[in-house]
């Protein structure tokens, strides 16, 4: 079974879903740094799709940090991805306190927003 997937049902385009999908590979340490990434063309032949999609998803991905290439030999997991990894975790942090903020001064219960949270964190 392949690490990387596309809803062709989505509305998202593809190229998004291929870029949440490394990313995510990334953040969560499933892929580590310097680690190989299928070519645009293993990458388009496994899932199906056109390379220039592919391609453009890649260069998304080099365009945040997430990733490099290496003329003639491919493209590899960044190793600065720390720096990416510690920014979106602030974004993240920012995002969930204004959320959080927002909650109670609606009158939100804790536990109302706690389940909310336990839902969509176990929905994968």
């Amino acid at each position: 079974m392949s690490l990387f997937f596309v809803d062709f049902k989505s509305r998202k385009p593809i190229y998004e879903q291929l870029v949440e999908n490394v990313s995510s590979l990334i953040l969560r340490g499933i892929l580590k740094p310097n680690d190989s990434i299928p070519s645009v063309r293993q990458m388009a032949q496994e899932l199906g799709i056109n390379p220039n999609t592919i391609h453009k998803a890649y260069a998304e991905l080099e365009r945040r940090g997430m990733i490099y290439s290496s003329p003639g030999r491919g493209s590899f997991v960044s190793d600065e991805i720390d720096a990416a990894h510690s920014a979106k975790r602030e974004e993240l942090r920012r995002a969930l306190s204004a959320a959080a903020k927002e909650a109670h001064d609606f009158g939100m219960s804790f536990e109302e927003a706690e389940e909310i949270i336990r839902k969509e964190w176990f929905v994968k």
